[in-house]
């Protein structure tokens, strides 16, 4: 693992080398990128995660998204303090290729990105690259206080992406025998 300096601080990531010197200008002071390589097509990456309503399936933070058209999502998540919620609107979209979104005014959480699903310099697979930009509620404290409580969005997209892979490559999601229920006696 390597350490390596953001606008948002000193993090530890395993990411490919081009993926760490990569900086994302989004509109929000908070920008970061993270990837992961998963062994199945791009279309098929694509098609899942373009069905919003699957991405509670693997996003451990959210807990609902309602789908109200072919662009717009109604989102509700589990964040430091209670739940947070916001309507988010689609801005690009390239079948196969990336989505691009923006929280719409009065988010509780502004936030915009873009998830893009690019074939694997190592000729297998598809690297998928999440580029996300956000205002945090209560700005630099707010930060601090997700960090601690592991509801960080860097922390969690670079966990929710891992979920993605294992979902995708296996149909399931590996749990630690301390989060999985304990056997009837």
């Amino acid at each position: 693992m390597e350490m390596f300096e953001t606008e948002n601080g000193t993090h530890a990531d395993i990411l490919p080398p081009a993926v760490k010197k990569e900086k994302h200008e989004g509109p929000y002071k908070s920008n970061f990128v993270c990837a992961v390589t998963i062994n199945v097509p791009a279309e098929q990456l694509y098609t899942f995660w373009r069905n919003f309503s699957n991405l509670p399936r693997f996003m451990e933070n959210i807990v609902s998204v309602t789908v109200g058209s072919d662009r717009r999502s109604h989102w509700v998540v589990n964040a430091p303090g209670g739940t947070a919620e916001w309507d988010s609107e689609i801005t690009e979209d390239e079948p196969g290729r990336r989505i691009s979104w923006a929280s719409l005014p009065d988010a509780s959480v502004d936030n915009a990105g873009t998830i893009e699903f690019r074939p694997s310099t190592e000729g297998r697979g598809t690297e998928v690259r999440a580029l996300i930009s956000f205002k945090p509620p209560m700005g630099g404290a707010g930060r601090m206080v997700a960090g601690w409580m592991q509801k960080d969005p860097h922390i969690q997209a670079k966990r929710d992406l891992r979920r993605f892979k294992q979902l995708m490559e296996t149909g399931e999601i590996a749990t630690s025998p301390a989060n999985q229920d304990k056997p009837a006696s």
